[in-house]
């Protein structure tokens, strides 16, 4: 039996935010942030649109879910994210002590992981929900930049 709120189920409305991104010409990731099965924020990478690096989809969904929250402690949350998080924003992510990371597509050369960077000790980490359909929005959007 599927649960009807389950990491697939999350991670599909992560997804729909990368859509909205490819759709503004942005990096395709999206993001959700999941408190007791109720999203409290969604957010897609917008650095072309403010013209501004830090504007990836995680950092916009910290500062919904904080706003959300009306505290910066995210202990209780959970992020979904099309794409394995970068250094700068696994560094909010420990700031914040979010309590658990779902990502679909790994990011092999920028991602925290080929970093080194560290998450908060008490952050649960799961990779690889839904790896392919986030990685074939991905292989998309660079392949329409490239013709």
């Amino acid at each position: 039996m599927v649960l009807p709120f389950d990491d697939s189920y999350f991670m599909k409305k992560a997804l729909q935010e990368a859509e909205h991104a490819f759709e503004k010409d942005e990096i395709p990731v999206g993001a959700v942030i999941v408190v007791k099965d109720r999203i409290i924020a969604r957010a897609h990478n917008l650095t072309e649109q403010l013209n501004d690096v830090t504007a990836h989809a995680e950092m916009q969904a910290i500062t919904a879910a904080a706003n959300f929250l009306g505290g910066k402690y995210l202990k209780d949350c959970t992020l979904y994210v099309t794409l394995e998080p970068c250094q700068m924003c696994a560094g909010a992510l420990y700031w914040s002590q979010i309590g658990k990371i779902v990502y679909g597509a790994s990011d092999p050369s920028r991602g925290y992981n080929a970093m080194g960077t560290k998450l908060h000790p008490r952050t649960t980490v799961l990779g690889g929900i839904m790896e392919t359909e986030a990685s074939e929005l991905l292989k998309r959007f660079f392949d329409k930049k490239r013709n």
